[in-house]
């Protein structure tokens, strides 16, 4: 009983960063793997139980809400699903041994990206002609990526549309959780017929991620977005570093 309170807890406060910055991913899965589930069943768990949250985010940015310049949304969701169907193959064909020895560097590459992925875009942006198909390849790259591991990937989709498009931050918000949540889904369901999720732990994570990520994209429109990433991110790296110290120490 008290994992599942413990893994609860961890999806609250996951949704919530989810909904206002971004990084939930790098609360839930340590927490599952601290409860005692394996870290590639962790990823799939946490994957699954992160689309409500990701959908319910969403609805509450639902009036900020655009289409791409000169891309469709429907373009963007189906590259969406089809990486994120190619990152889900990926990892049930990766050994569970392999992935214990990567687990930590992906965590490490998503709180980095996490960090300065936004600098870099703003950088970028300057020097990067963009073709239109460069969107949506753009993100077929993340799908898979968030189809495999899926950290920071909502970072990623940000820090890559400042990049190629002028959306507003709202806009991505919105787009952010649609987008990760179409990907997600899809992968999921491989997830689940693949029989690596956790039930009772991907419940109790599911309910209190639906709840953060709610609330947090409700009253999360209120605060300083750059407080809020900097307190996300310096969470994001302790719970890193206590994962490196955990494998390594």
């Amino acid at each position: 009983m008290q994992d599942v309170v413990f893994v609860a807890g961890a999806g609250l406060l996951g949704g919530a960063m989810n909904a206002i910055a971004g990084g939930g991913s790098f609360v839930t899965l340590p927490a599952l793997v601290a409860a005692g589930v394996p870290s590639l069943n962790a990823n799939a768990t946490s994957t699954v139980a992160l689309v409500p949250s990701a959908l319910a985010t969403a609805f509450a940015y639902r009036k900020d809400f655009q289409n791409f310049e000169q891309v469709k949304f429907s373009t963007m969701a189906a590259v969406s699903v089809i990486g994120g169907v190619l990152g889900a193959l990926l990892l049930l064909s990766t050994p569970q041994r392999i992935f214990d020895a990567i687990f930590p560097f992906l965590l490490l590459f998503g709180v980095l990206v996490f960090a300065f992925g936004r600098q870099l875009g703003e950088s970028l942006r300057a020097r990067v002609k963009v073709h239109p198909a460069t969107l949506p390849a753009a993100q077929f790259v993340l799908g898979v990526y968030g189809g495999y591991f899926g950290g920071a990937v909502g970072v990623m989709m940000m820090a890559t549309w400042s990049v190629l498009t002028h959306a507003s931050l709202n806009m991505m918000q919105a787009s952010r959780n649609l987008l990760n949540a179409a990907m997600n889904a899809t992968a999921s369901l491989f997830f689940i017929f693949g029989g690596l999720i956790y039930w009772r732990q991907m419940g109790a994570l599911l309910v209190g991620a639906v709840i953060g990520g709610y609330l947090a994209g409700h009253f999360g429109r209120r605060l300083d977005p750059a407080l809020a990433r900097k307190m996300v991110i310096g969470l994001n790296a302790v719970i890193v570093a206590l994962v490196f110290w955990r494998q390594y120490g």
